[in-house]
């Protein structure tokens, strides 16, 4: 058999955005350099139509057809590997069920997710507004769906009830917690796992919402700076040990049954001594070229899953993609 006949092939259907972010020159250039070609697929032609022969499929598209064509062609070209099976990476775009599986875990008392309530229409934001909240000002607005959109990352901290009053569902409201404005970014590739300290929302007191207004939308935190803030302070903020983050790293994907994706994790900065640690947020197929030597994590990880071939997508979601992939 010739050395080309070898060469792993990868299919990637992907948003043009994510393509050129993505699919950079290092990347094609280090995976070619690894055995690996990868290959555009054309999400506007079925599937189920003869393709290029692949060994992995990678993608993140969001329409219910493409979805659909996915699983169908997984039932039919079981030896291809999809990453990650569609009705997995679903539960990433509602932010509710998004972090149920933290909870379901069980992972520590020291790993937990911030309290939250999900407002679906206006009686339900009256109601919230004219009752006592769960949970103490300031608070997060999240929109519901999380599907990478630019609507998607529209958020605001709300400073109290008029703010509230002035949000449109639906939207999640959740708790805010100082957390020495740093937040870790933990990415997931397969069992390779890295963590990255990133400059977060500031600390916010009781005595500095009575001057902030209402309502911030997070793409004007930057003026925080007139009101005596410092964004992205948090040097004195500690790491989080390898061992732990690796700990709720595998957890989480073998929870959500996903291989690609990163999760948001902040530390609670009135916690003292004893850790606390509040997972925010879950995202699938993450900017992966912010991590740095991502082209060879994901070259080893694409030989690594072929070679073992121990993840497969099967039409049901279950079965063998419970992402048990050697690292």
């Amino acid at each position: 058999m010739s050395g080309e006949s070898k060469r792993l092939r990868v299919g990637y259907a992907l948003e043009p955005k994510k393509i050129k972010t993505f699919i950079t020159l290092s990347l094609l250039t280090h995976t070619h350099s690894q055995g690996i070609d990868l290959i555009q697929i054309d999400p506007t032609k079925p599937l189920t139509q003869p393709q290029p022969p692949y060994d992995v499929i990678i993608h993140k598209l969001h329409s219910t057809e493409w979805n659909q064509q996915l699983l169908n062609f997984s039932s039919q070209n079981p030896k291809t590997l999809v990453i990650d099976s569609p009705l997995a990476i679903q539960r990433l775009h509602d932010r509710v069920s998004m972090l149920d599986v933290v909870a379901e875990l069980n992972l520590s008392p020291s790993v937990t997710t911030p309290k939250q309530v999900f407002v679906y229409d206006s009686k339900s934001l009256f109601d919230s507004v004219s009752n006592d909240l769960k949970f103490k000002f300031p608070i997060i607005a999240k929109p519901l769906v999380a599907d990478g959109t630019a609507n998607s990352h529209n958020m605001a901290l709300v400073f109290n009830k008029n703010g509230v009053k002035s949000l449109e569902p639906p939207i999640v409201l959740q708790e805010f917690v100082n957390h020495g404005g740093v937040i870790f970014k933990v990415y997931v590739v397969g069992n390779y796992v890295q963590c990255v300290k990133r400059s977060s929302l500031p600390d916010i007191c009781e005595e500095d919402m009575e001057r902030l207004g209402d309502v911030m939308p997070f793409s004007q935190i930057s003026n925080l700076n007139s009101s005596g803030y410092k964004v992205g302070v948090g040097d004195d903020v500690e790491m989080p040990s390898l061992s732990f983050v690796d700990q709720v790293a595998k957890a989480l994907g073998k929870g959500l049954k996903l291989n690609l994706f990163n999760f948001d994790m902040i530390r609670d900065a009135n916690g003292g001594d004893c850790a606390r640690y509040y997972v925010i947020d879950i995202n699938y197929f993450p900017g992966y070229a912010k991590m740095p030597s991502y082209e060879s994590v994901l070259a080893d990880f694409f030989k690594d899953i072929v070679k073992q071939n121990s993840v497969a997508v099967l039409p049901n979601g279950q079965g063998s993609n419970n992402r048990e992939v050697p690292s």
